[in-house]
C-alpha cells in the first residue's frame, strides 16, 4: 500500500530517521575545502563517546566489511598466526578476510546461538603462544547472540596480542567500553545504531595497534590506514569520502546525544525483552538462552517448516519485513532487528502482526505490553 509505511525489522540496515535524510540532502562541498574538513573532524570527535575511547578514530567509505578488512590488511603479514572466535556467519567473515591475507588462521569455534566463554580464548592463547591477534565478533547478528567482550578482553589482557572486535550491529545500541575493555581495534558501520544510511565504516585503533601497522607489509592501497592517519592531520581523507552521508551522521549524532548513551542502551534492552516476552507467548523458541541474548536482533527458530514463505507473507501481506536465517540458519530462523531508529511501540506494531499471521490474536502483544509496563513504572 504505502512502500515508505513497511516495518523495516531486519539486522540492517535500519530505518533512518527523516531529520536525517534531510541532512544527507544537503549541497554539495569541497571535501578539500575548510567547511567539510570542520566537519570531518568534529564528526570523528563526536564519535569518540560512542566508541568509548580515546583513541583515533578513522572514517571509511565503504560497507562494515570494509573496515574488518582494514584492520586485517594494516595489522596482519602474510603466515601471521591469528585466533579467531567464530560462532556465526560474521565470526566466519574474520577467518574468510584473515586467509584472504594470507595469515595462519586458528579458529576457536562454539556452538551457535550461543556465546564463547571467555576463558576458552585464553586457554587457546595459553597452548599458541605465537598468536599475533584475537578476532571476535560483539554482536553475532546471524544468531543473535552478544558475545562477553569485556570479559574476552580480561582474560586475553595478559597475551601480547592484538584485540580486534568488530562491533558493527552494537555500537551506538549496546555498551561497548572500547578503552576499558582493552579493545585495540573496534570495527563498525553507518547503517545499524547509527541510525544513517549504509555506505561508511568507522574504525578506531589504539596506539599499539598504530606501532603494529609499521611492521606489516601486507598490500594495500585504498584501505592504507597509515593513509588516513596522515590526512587526518589535515583533518582530510585520503580520497573523495561519502559527504552526503557525512551530513546525514551528523544529525544522527545530534540525535544520539540528544537522548544520550544510557537510554539508548536500556532502549534496546527494553526492545529486545518485549520481543523475547511476545514470542515466547506464542510458543515459538528462541534460539539463544537469556544470558547470551542480543539488544539488537532476536533469532526465532519456528515450529514450522516453511520459514521463508512465512517471512515473505508477513513482508507482502502485513507490511513488515523480517529477516530470514543466514548460512547453516538459511531457511531455519527468522530474525527481528530492533537497533538503531526503534521503539517499543514498533515492537509491538511487529509482534501484532506475527500473532495475526499465527492466528494467536492478543498474546504476544500483551506479553510485550506487560514488560513495558513493568519498565515505566505501571
Amino acid at each position: 500500500m504505502f512502500s515508505d509505511r513497511k516495518q523495516l525489522r531486519i539486522p540492517g540496515p535500519t530505518p533512518v530517521p527523516h531529520k536525517v535524510l534531510a541532512a544527507g540532502a544537503g549541497p554539495m562541498a569541497n571535501h578539500r575545502g575548510p567547511d567539510f574538513k570542520s566537519q570531518l573532524a568534529n564528526i570523528l570527535e563526536r564519535l569518540k563517546p560512542v566508541f568509548q575511547t580515546e583513541n583515533t578514530i578513522i572514517g571509511l567509505t565503504g560497507s562494515g566489511t570494509s573496515a574488518m578488512e582494514a584492520a586485517v590488511a594494516n595489522l596482519i603479514n602474510p603466515n601471521d598466526s591469528v585466533l579467531v572466535l567464530s560462532g556465526g556467519v560474521f565470526g566466519d567473515r574474520w577467518a574468510q578476510i584473515c586467509r584472504a591475507f594470507q595469515a595462519d588462521v586458528h579458529v576457536l569455534e562454539y556452538p551457535w546461538g550461543e556465546g564463547i566463554a571467555p576463558e576458552a580464548a585464553a586457554d587457546y592463547l595459553r597452548r599458541h603462544s605465537h598468536i599475533k591477534a584475537v578476532f571476535a565478533t560483539h554482536n553475532e547478528s546471524s544468531t543473535g547472540v552478544l558475545n562477553d567482550i569485556a570479559g574476552i578482553g580480561a582474560a586475553i589482557a595478559d597475551f601480547d596480542c592484538l584485540y580486534i572486535v568488530d562491533a558493527v550491529s552494537s555500537l551506538g545500541g549496546v555498551d561497548l567500553k572500547t578503552d576499558e575493555w582493552g579493545i585495540d581495534v573496534v570495527c563498525t558501520a553507518s547503517q545499524k545504531c547509527l541510525m544513517a544510511p549504509p555506505g561508511l565504516a568507522f574504525i578506531s585503533i589504539s596506539n599499539r595497534a598504530k606501532e603494529r601497522m609499521k611492521a606489516v607489509s601486507s598490500p594495500r592501497f585504498y584501505l592504507d590506514l597509515q593513509s588516513y592517519l596522515e590526512m587526518l592531520e589535515r583533518s582530510e581523507t585520503p580520497y573523495t569520502p561519502n559527504i552526503s552521508h557525512f551530513y546525514a551522521l551528523e544529525e544522527a549524532l545530534n540525535i544520539i546525544e540528544a537522548e544520550g548513551l544510557e537510554q539508548i542502551f536500556s532502549r534496546h534492552l527494553l526492545m529486545r525483552d518485549m520481543v523475547r516476552a511476545g514470542i515466547s507467548a506464542l510458543g515459538l523458541p528462541l534460539l539463544v538462552a537469556d544470558q547470551w541474548a542480543s539488544p539488537t536482533v532476536t533469532a526465532v527458530k519456528p515450529d514450522f517448516d516453511d520459514v521463508s514463505g512465512f517471512v515473505a507473507s508477513l513482508r507482502d501481506d502485513f507490511g513488515v519485513e523480517l529477516a530470514g536465517g543466514q548460512g547453516r540458519l538459511a531457511g531455519r530462523v527468522f530474525r527481528i532487528g530492533h537497533m538503531g531508529y526503534a521503539t517499543p511501540l514498533d515492537m509491538l506494531t511487529t509482534l501484532a502482526a506475527i500473532e495475526t499471521k499465527l492466528g494467536r490474536f492478543g498474546q504476544a502483544t500483551a506479553a510485550a505490553e506487560q514488560v513495558w509496563l513493568q519498565t515505566v513504572g505501571g
